[in-house]
């Protein structure tokens, strides 16, 4: 018994080990030198030029939404990539693909693996800001089957957005904005004519 005990536990470290190596440090190792573009945003959009005055202050709120995300944990439920399985590009767009990942908001990729709610990653002029403001306070009542919990700590006493939702919403407006997604006409087009 004790032999077999002994195998087991070298198994298992050898195991440890070749999990490191093909997990761990060869993802390093080949993405290390991934150069990721920075953002080039000339103008402020019109949704937010009450709030951010210049394409620099847009670009800081870009910035610390993505850390809001992050911490929130929207990435756990929300992925930011639309798979070639399952119909996705029939809910949400053309099947993502590596070029679209060079940002420096996007790199390292918040794939998410949940997928309880939509994907995110073409959110971009899906919906208005207003919109974002109620879903982000209480999200059933403008998706009245959203499972999303409240995020009140976004809003003062008076129900006023905090700037920090500012920076999400921003965030979250702005993925997928430098895609080029065919017009809806050319994905039904395509669905038509596919057997």
């Amino acid at each position: 018994m004790e032999r077999w005990s002994f195998v087991f536990v070298v198994a298992g470290v050898l195991l440890f080990a070749f999990a490191f190596v093909t997990l761990g440090l060869a993802p390093w190792l080949v993405l290390g030198d991934t150069e990721a573009h920075p953002l080039d945003i000339k103008k402020v959009p019109y949704e937010f030029e009450d709030i951010y005055k210049t394409p620099e202050e847009y670009m800081a709120a870009l910035r610390k939404g993505r850390d809001h995300y992050v911490a929130e944990g929207c990435w756990h439920c929300h992925s930011q990539y639309i798979r070639p399985v399952g119909n996705e590009a029939m809910y949400y767009g053309p099947v993502s693909t590596a070029g679209e990942y060079q940002n420096e908001l996007q790199l390292p990729q918040l794939f998410g693996t949940r997928r309880v709610g939509p994907d995110l990653i073409r959110e971009s002029d899906k919906h208005t800001r207003d919109w974002h403001v109620a879903h982000f306070y209480r999200p059933q009542n403008v998706v009245p089957d959203s499972v999303m919990p409240a995020f009140p700590w976004y809003y003062t006493d008076d129900g006023e957005p905090e700037p920090e939702l500012w920076e999400l919403i921003a965030y979250v407006m702005w993925l997928g904005s430098w895609v080029e997604v065919p017009d809806e006409l050319d994905l039904e087009a395509r669905a038509e004519a596919t057997p």
